[in-house]
């Protein structure tokens, strides 16, 4: 952490920033954030973060998530990007394609689309369709994914 020269007070960095979207709280837009963004409210749109975006079990977003980091406890309908990390908890529900270096997912919870892990696959663009689903009536062998959830429960 920097130091004010004039004042001896630490100076946060931009990356340390925490924005809080809390209970009750309703957001419609898009969202563009230097650092992490947890939700505990509502987003009606997409959030693009520079560090990491938290979804809280009360929290959900209708759009798309793109971040380094994601953790998700609530509920998204959109595509979910984390450059480096997606972590899925028990008590989540994601309607929508997965991107991600590396992904966990907790026992319980809920998956509809299609995971995508590995080097490049945050890298890879989006498929076209809404949501990230694919536009031609059928999909490639290799694209064919199950819903699931976790655990064998639905």
């Amino acid at each position: 952490m920097a130091r004010d020269q004039k004042h001896e007070a630490p100076v946060r960095e931009l990356s340390d920033v925490v924005s809080v979207i809390g209970p009750g709280m309703e957001i419609v837009g898009d969202i563009k954030c230097d650092g992490t963004v947890r939700v505990e409210g509502r987003v009606k749109g997409s959030i693009k973060a520079t560090k990491s975006v938290v979804i809280g079990k009360g929290g959900t977003i209708s759009g798309d998530v793109e971040t380094q980091d994601v953790v998700v406890a609530g509920c998204v309908n959109g595509t979910v990007v984390g450059a480096s990390r997606v972590e899925l908890q028990e008590t989540c529900k994601v309607e929508g394609d997965i991107r991600s270096r590396r992904i966990k997912l907790d026992e319980g919870g809920h998956v509809e689309e299609r995971l995508h892990m590995g080097a490049d696959a945050a890298a890879r663009p989006p498929d076209t369709a809404r949501g990230g689903k694919k536009s031609e009536a059928q999909p490639d062998a290799a694209d064919r994914t199950p819903s699931f959830a976790a655990g064998g429960q639905k």
